[in-house]
């Protein structure tokens, strides 16, 4: 059973099975009892079958990586014809204690979007009838504001608040049109420990960090560093590094 892919709305781990693909739940209080063994490539999904590849390259192989060219435009089209006349919102999120980014989303997934990147809080400043136009206005406003977060920065903030005065002061620069504030119920008083495993009690999913609790710990599992993993029932023999809590 190979881990070859997942899903941050469900959430669930896919995994590969000998009659299509399965999913592992990943709602709160779900134990996970799997041990990590070799990974790599995890293929791909066709017509709800996995196609394997045995290249060691992980996640995915040259052959099976995919790239989303929307996701690199700065306003000029990449693709052989412009398909993205639909109205997209540009957004600002921000990710505790105080970092911000700005992106677009088609607007009618923008709190979708949110989600699965796991933002604490949001505006909606600016929406466009086309994404072409909104990218623009994104590449503009990222000479000032990120327009990327690496998962680590992202994990750091966990159990912390989004610095209010910071946040206020960056939208003051904006009228926004609506603003999101979320609440992913981890529960935490700490930053959780980073690794990637998969035993332990399940917390909860933040955009695609899973949150485990094993042994008096909590631990952040970046989802995409799982996929390619072949699991293996019962729960990980590795020593894992703990909080200073599991030793109170």
């Amino acid at each position: 059973m190979q881990v070859v892919g997942y899903d941050t709305g469900t959430p669930a781990l896919l995994v590969s099975a000998s009659d299509g693909i399965d999913s592992v739940a990943l709602a709160p209080g779900t134990e996970l009892d799997y041990r990590l063994g070799d990974r790599h490539c995890a293929g791909t999904i066709h017509d709800d079958r996995h196609v394997d590849c045995d290249n060691t390259r992980a996640p995915y192989c040259s052959d099976h990586r995919h790239t989303w060219v929307c996701a690199k435009c700065t306003g000029t089209c990449l693709k052989d014809e412009m398909d993205c006349y639909e109205d997209h919102a540009v957004y600002l999120a921000a990710f505790a204690p105080d970092t911000f980014k700005v992106g677009v989303t088609r607007e009618w997934r923008l709190d979708t979007r949110l989600r699965e990147q796991g933002a604490d809080r949001a505006a909606h400043v600016r929406t466009f009838s086309d994404g072409r136009v909104a990218r623009e206005y994104e590449a503009e406003l990222a000479t000032e504001i990120p327009d990327r977060i690496r998962v680590p920065t992202k994990i750091e903030g966990f159990g912390r608040s989004v610095d209010a005065a910071a946040w206020d002061d960056l939208l003051a620069q904006f009228d926004p049109i609506e603003t999101f504030a979320f609440d992913y119920g981890l529960d935490l008083d700490d930053s959780p420990v980073a690794e990637t495993v998969a035993t332990g009690t399940v917390r909860g999913v933040k955009g695609r960090v899973l949150v485990l609790d094993h042994r008096g710990t909590a631990y952040a599992v970046d989802l995409r560093d799982l996929v390619g993993h072949e699991l293996d029932d019962g729960g990980t023999d590795r020593d894992l590094q703990s909080s200073l809590g599991a030793f109170g």
